[in-house]
Formats: C-alpha cells, sequence, structure tokens
C-alpha cells in the first residue's frame, strides 16, 4: 500500500466533540486510537460484524469457492419447476 501522506494541517474539535477528516473519508469507519493524552492514531477500517467473520475463514471461502464454480457448471433453469412443485403437493 502507497504512503499518501500531506502536510499537518490544524483542525477545530466542535462543541459536540466532532472534527472533519473531509469529504473522502464520509461515510467510511474508522479506528480511532488515543496514544497518550491529546494524541490520537486515527486508520480506516472495514469492520466484519461477527454473525459474518465465518464468512471469512479459510473452509468457508475454500466452500463458497467450490460452490460458485458449480454454479457455473449447472446454470439454474425452471425447465422443472412444474414438475417439481407438482411432486411436492401431492406429497403432502
Amino acid at each position: 500500500m502507497q504512503a499518501n501522506t500531506s502536510p499537518p494541517t490544524v483542525k477545530v474539535v466542535g462543541a459536540n466533540g466532532q472534527i472533519s477528516l473531509g469529504k473522502q473519508f464520509a461515510g467510511r469507519q474508522v479506528l480511532v486510537e488515543e496514544k497518550e493524552t491529546g494524541v490520537w492514531l486515527i486508520r480506516t477500517a472495514t469492520v466484519i460484524p461477527d454473525n459474518e467473520r465465518w464468512l471469512h475463514e479459510t473452509q468457508a471461502a475454500s466452500d463458497m469457492a467450490r460452490a460458485l464454480e458449480w454454479s457455473k457448471q449447472h446454470p439454474a433453469s425452471d425447465v422443472q419447476t412444474d414438475a417439481l412443485l407438482a411432486a411436492a403437493i401431492q406429497s403432502e
């Protein structure tokens, strides 16, 4: 990743405790670390919710890759839909 540095700028903390980082960061999530009193490190971040973390594990990624490859080899089709629905109704 290329470091994109710029000279320090002065920001004013508003009455509500906020500072503006600029429109290029609008809507982004950031990590804010207080290194010491009055010293903060702010980094952009992608946060993965706990209930989605499993999707980023090795096994899940492998399973997903296999499933996507299978779906390429077996395109979706409505050819048997009526027959499958009729069979399901009859089995009830």
